[in-house]
């Protein structure tokens, strides 16, 4: 029993509008040129793309239908691995899913696999953060202040309740607040146990294991860096030098730098 022809306003058991200028409602509904006889297109009956027509092969060839898939969106991949079970097995293919993810963002390699298919499905930016392993004298707000992103995103993101969950971690996953830092970057698929969430890491120290050298030195832009030293700034009632200063020898973190030009205060006040 033949399968009935896909509707032209959606992709069959996903459902779900197409729009006109879709790549999938391009292939599946645009005129077929008759190959024996040259400029004149195949009748009405046979011009749509469908598993009901001997034209569907035209698409059959895994091949061919895999890059063409690899050009959609994650959607519109999951639609078209509705069409038929040649398209499913091709839409569904790691390297096929993997590319459409990373693809908006530029990504150059995603390594791990995730513990469900539906983690490809949305590539949004939230679906990436950044692991910053906390040192001593860390603080949310500190680190806020050093990626540029807000102190109830990185809690909201790191399922915290109040700054005290800070002590019982090795590490915060950082918001990404500029996408810039994602292009041809390398990223881990993580399930980060206290987060409880799964989001593809970037490590700007290196991998998991510490052992890559690559840095994202652009990270803090130039209006974030500002941010810090007005804090620092109107903290420690200074001077933009002398705010500069106490960053620079804190390696850009506030905290240790407002600590640092404590003790020295208190140093040349015991004198």
């Amino acid at each position: 029993m033949s399968c009935p022809d896909i509707p032209s306003s959606n992709m069959g058991c996903c459902g779900g509008d197409e729009e006109d200028h879709g790549l999938l409602h391009v292939l599946l509904h645009n005129p077929i040129l008759d190959p024996n006889s040259s400029g004149k297109t195949l009748e009405s009956s046979s011009a749509v793309l469908s598993p009901s027509n001997s034209n569907f092969s035209a698409l059959g060839t895994t091949d061919l239908l895999r890059s063409i898939l690899e050009l959609l969106q994650p959607a519109d991949l999951a639609r078209a691995a509705c069409v038929c079970r040649i398209w499913r097995e091709v839409a569904s293919e790691r390297a096929v899913q993997e590319r459409a993810f990373r693809e908006p963002w530029k990504v150059r390699r995603l390594i791990g696999s995730p513990s469900s298919i539906g983690f490809w499905r949305h590539p949004g930016l939230d679906r990436f953060a950044i692991s910053h392993r906390l040192l001593r004298g860390d603080s949310v707000a500190g680190l806020a202040l050093k990626y540029s992103v807000q102190v109830m995103d990185i809690k909201r993101l790191n399922n915290m309740m109040s700054d005290h969950g800070i002590y019982s971690r090795e590490r915060l996953l950082i918001p990404i607040s500029n996408p810039e830092i994602l292009k041809d970057s390398v990223c881990y698929i993580e399930l980060d146990c206290h987060a409880k969430r799964e989001v593809a890491v970037l490590y700007l120290d290196g991998g998991p294991d510490g052992k890559s050298t690559h840095l994202h030195r652009g990270l803090i832009t130039e209006t974030g860096r500002k941010r810090i030293l007005d804090s620092v700034k109107r903290t420690m009632h200074v001077d933009d030098e002398t705010a500069s200063y106490y960053l620079s020898i804190s390696n850009g973190d506030p905290r240790a730098a407002i600590l640092q030009f404590s003790e020295d205060l208190q140093w040349e006040q015991q004198r």
